[in-house]
């Protein structure tokens, strides 16, 4: 273990953290509401902190080994959940524990979208952008960002972009150099921010809100600067400007990249894992539809239409946004959309849960699992389009999904352990460990009535989605750290 390139690299992700806390402070001395001086003088701290761990070790050349990635991967996780923390705890006027500013931090990084906060509209504009700006860093991931801006982590940085970037198969660079390939993903994911802004505002928000919610809507994060999310707003033309983007969002970004660089919207319609996506969308959506508008739920059926399109395309990717309370609709649709954010997004995306190159791969499988009984002797092959997928792509799929599931059904006994119903639980559990947010039950509107224990484990059940369990896991194996 390299521990001082290690340290190096913490220190400089520290640093560049801080800078993120310099336009809250723009924002605050253009509204003149008092919190500028929370934002920089935590900003003071990040920087000299950072540069402390920098400093002793900034000559320290080594290339990273793959075990070194995945210890930078979760430092940085859990050390800029800590830093991200700090504004909010240190704002007097928001008077929450240290626990609560861990939870917000860390909800954000990860594009969880899990509140404690309540009240939000009388909070400081700087508060809310610094929310909404931690979703759109979190979503195309900060170790990525730093291996596209920072030269020095050229070397090594494919071991940081594989244990940060989504998906079974990490070996595809979009170019030769892996800079490049974060430079690349980071204009789109830009792209993406600059015209979803434009149509919030073009649509009626203020732009203020346009550009705050286009960072959690492209990052698929949630967080508004309004206690009713978009249903704040009353908006039909608001609310579709968030599905198509949150859509967009879902897709993984390295087809999005194929498309710009072709010009052609072939890549998509040939692509199996965007087809799979787009059709489990339309399934749960005409679900979702026909159950409100046959049982009487919503009598008008372009609003069962309206709000059945929004809660599918919000939850399904895990964005989280709503415009109405779907957990008081017939039981069937609040399950069945918590399901469908176990699928998530696909690989590479903003989107969290499972993903759904992992589902269609083990669907794919079971297909294969049901030939070979029926035809012992033939060799049958998975395969996603034309190309065959290696056994040790699937092998992995299987153990992530074993993993998945254990350690789901784990955290969801420990939460009813304390005392929690198993309707609260099992979505808690669901929400943030698909980077959802907004869950069923005592946590269908915020999750401040939780206990500190139960929100620390929340925070370990985001960071274990968001990192895809084993790039966490990892470290709490002996082999790992065996010589």
């Amino acid at each position: 273990m390299q521990a001082a390139v290690i340290l190096k690299l913490i220190g400089q992700f520290v640093m560049l953290f801080s800078v993120t806390l310099l336009p809250p402070v723009v924002i605050d001395l253009i509204y003149q509401e008092g919190a500028a001086h929370n934002f920089f003088y935590s900003y003071l701290f990040l920087l000299g902190v950072g540069f402390l761990l920098y400093f002793p070790v900034r000559n320290k050349k080594s290339d990273l080994r793959l075990r070194d990635g995945f210890v930078v991967a979760v430092l940085f996780w859990l050390v800029l959940g800590v830093a991200g923390a700090l504004p909010f705890y240190t704002y007097e006027e928001m008077d929450i524990s240290l626990v609560d500013a861990l939870f917000e931090s860390i909800s954000g990084l990860t594009t969880t979208g899990a509140t404690v906060l309540v009240g939000l509209d009388n909070l400081p504009h700087s508060i809310l952008f610094y929310r909404q700006e931690l979703q759109w860093l979190g979503g195309m991931g900060i170790i990525v960002l730093a291996v596209a801006v920072m030269p020095m982590l050229g070397v090594g940085g494919m071991q940081l972009y594989k244990t940060e970037t989504p998906g079974p198969i990490k070996d595809n660079k979009l170019t030769p150099r892996i800079a490049e390939t974060a430079k690349a993903l980071w204009y789109i994911y830009l792209g993406l921010t600059v015209t979803c802004a434009l149509a919030y505002w073009l649509a009626g928000m203020t732009f203020f809100d346009a550009v705050a919610h286009s960072f959690s809507t492209v990052s698929n994060g949630g967080f508004s600067t309004h206690d009713g999310s978009v249903n704040y707003f009353d908006n039909w033309l608001i609310e579709w400007v968030a599905i198509v983007f949150m859509l967009l969002g879902g897709i993984n970004f390295a087809l999005h990249f194929t498309v710009v660089r072709t010009k052609s919207l072939w890549p998509y319609l040939r692509d199996s894992e965007f087809r799979f996506y787009a059709a489990m969308l339309i399934v749960v959506f005409l679900l979702s539809t026909y159950v409100l508008y046959t049982q009487s739920i919503l009598h008008d059926f372009p609003l069962a239409f309206r709000e059945a399109i929004f809660q599918t395309v919000s939850i399904t990717t895990t964005s989280g946004f709503v415009t109405t309370d779907y957990s008081t609709w017939p039981v069937f649709i609040p399950v069945l959309l918590i399901f469908s954010s176990f699928i998530g997004g696909c690989a590479g995306s903003t989107g969290g849960g499972i993903k759904v190159i992992r589902i269609l791969l083990l669907i794919k499988q079971g297909q294969r699992e049901v030939m070979r009984l029926i035809h012992p002797s033939a060799k049958v092959t998975v395969k996603i389009g034309k190309q065959p997928v290696k056994d040790s792509v699937i092998d992995a799929v299987w153990g992530f999904f074993a993993a998945y599931v254990a350690l789901f059904t784990l955290m969801m006994l420990i939460l009813m352990f304390t005392g929690l119903d198993q309707v609260t639980a099992f979505s808690a559990v669901a929400a943030t460990m698909n980077n959802l947010g907004p869950g069923l039950g005592e946590v269908s509107a915020n999750y401040a009535s939780l206990s500190d224990f139960n929100k620390l484990l929340l925070c370990f059940s985001m960071l274990l989605g968001r990192l895809e369990i084993f790039t966490l896991l990892v470290l709490f194996m002996p082999a790992f750290w065996r010589k």
